[in-house]
């Protein structure tokens, strides 16, 4: 049976959970949404759809360190 909670897109090589990345790096929302998109692309679905959730991501984690930096 599949495990509703922990699907196996959400598993990479060796079973490594990309939660388990994102928790030993600190990645915090954005970021560990951008690993979480880009790691799953195509394992779900459309990997395009996928790779522009993680372009998302990354653009808004971008834009706000860009603010808490002066707007440079």
């Amino acid at each position: 049976m599949a495990d509703p909670i922990n699907p196996a897109h959400y598993q990479g090589a060796g079973g490594m959970q990309v939660i388990d990345f994102i928790e030993a790096f600190d990645l915090g929302f954005c970021l560990g949404n951008t690993a979480k998109y880009s790691s799953r692309a195509g394992r779900k679905g459309d990997a395009v759809e996928d790779l522009r959730k993680a372009a998302w991501y990354l653009a808004r984690e971008i834009e706000h360190r860009t603010k808490m930096r002066g707007g440079q």
